[in-house]
């Protein structure tokens, strides 16, 4: 009973990090001390004004504890109090019973803001505050509207694009764009089967199709990956690459780069240890032309190395290489590996050992192989069992 309980009253939310909660709190905390702050050195501490009203509270958890949401949005929260507000003005002073008057001012403003696409929970207080708030809020009339609601908005509005976007949230939320409807998502799904499941839900889902279809996407990319977890990137690795160190010429490397086919070769140190790599598109973007068959660097790029380094520099891979790339361990799954470097864009990467040691590259196309082949055995494990299933449901 408890079990049927929970599963009927207590939501299953996705678990967030410590750091996200914290962010939350003080996102909120910031947001409302703020925009009181503002509105009471606008009408003053003496003021009969109302200078913050309780509904920001709730809009304040949207703001900064779900900005994702459509419910969340710039438009929704402004356009939502408002339209509430107006409405909410307008039952109290044509509804005699103060009762009546609040359960009309919500409703109506629930239909008005899902017809003008700007629902806002907060914003049915803010219905109601209009026809209950007291003889202060009476006495406003429509300037209830403007000041507090208007204002208020505005303010927390204000606050949660600078904090959201201050510590790393994108505000205004925009969502992962849309596949076309008939672009396929993985296996059979389409966006159009999307649009069609959320249709015969019918009611107010509170997450972007788009984002919908983002988190799909991932789910499949997970289900890939868990099912080729049996080839490892050692199994896969090129042990003949050669390395070359940081004080390489850049002709040497370019050498290198045509020698072994290659579009990467590793920068490691003495111990063998990768210090970063050296791309064709590194000499390419970082040089401007050639002088005596060696690529020469362009003035930006050595003013800029004058200043990192204290000295000019000499025309070796140190001047270009990239650090800070991409390292796999060589028992990383080759599902998990090739997932990793496209997100990178890298065609090739360096395989280390338990060590760091560098044990050679791995190309993203054998990766790729490797993936699917343990997935069509993974299938072929199966097929089996399901088929003798099959065969006793037919006897």
């Amino acid at each position: 009973m408890m079990s049927r309980f929970r599963d009927r009253f207590v939501p299953r939310v996705a678990q967030v990090s410590l750091l996200e909660r914290a962010r939350s709190a003080s996102g909120a905390l910031l947001g409302l001390l703020c925009t009181g702050l503002v509105a009471r050195a606008a009408v003053g501490s003496g003021a009969e004004l109302p200078i913050l009203i309780a509904p920001m509270g709730a809009s304040a958890v949207l703001l900064f504890a779900v900005p994702s949401s459509p419910l969340a949005q710039p438009w929704s929260i402004l356009g939502g109090n408002i339209v509430a507000a107006l409405v909410g003005v307008t039952a109290a002073a044509h509804l005699g019973d103060a009762m009546l008057a609040g359960a009309v001012a919500v409703s109506v403003a629930i239909a008005l803001m899902m017809l003008l696409g700007c629902l806002h929970p907060p914003s049915g207080a803010v219905a109601l505050t209009a026809v209950l708030g007291g003889p202060a809020i009476r006495d406003l009339g429509y300037g209830f509207v403007l000041w507090p609601v208007g204002a208020n908005s505005l303010l927390l509005l204000i606050c949660a694009l600078l904090f959201n976007n201050l510590t790393g949230r994108s505000y205004p939320h925009v969502a992962a764009a849309p596949s076309q409807p008939g672009a396929a998502m993985g296996s059979s799904l389409t966006a159009a089967d999307i649009d069609a499941a959320l249709a015969q839900f019918d009611e107010v889902i509170d997450i972007d199709p788009g984002d919908l279809q983002a988190i799909l996407r991932r789910a499949q990319v997970h289900a890939s990956l868990r099912q080729s977890g049996q080839t490892t990137c050692g199994a896969l690795v090129r042990r003949s690459t050669r390395a070359i160190a940081p004080d390489t010429p850049l002709r040497d490397a370019l050498a290198t780069l045509r020698h072994n086919r290659a579009t990467m070769v590793p920068v490691t140190d003495e111990s063998a240890r990768v210090l970063g790599v050296v791309t064709q598109n590194d000499v390419l973007d970082k040089t401007i032309g050639w002088e005596r068959r060696v690529p020469r660097l362009g003035f930006g790029r050595r003013i800029a190395l004058m200043l990192q380094r204290g000295r000019a520099p000499h025309g070796v891979v140190a001047d270009v290489m990239t650090t800070g790339a991409v390292t796999l361990q060589q028992n990383t799954a080759a599902g998990q590996a090739a997932w990793v470097m496209m997100q990178a864009g890298l065609h090739q990467a360096p395989v280390v050992g338990p060590d760091g040691r560098l044990i050679g590259i791995v190309d993203q196309m054998d990766l790729i192989g490797a993936m699917l082949a343990d997935i069509s055995t993974d299938h072929a494990a199966h097929a089996p069992v399901d088929r003798r299933r099959a065969d006793r449901r037919v006897g």
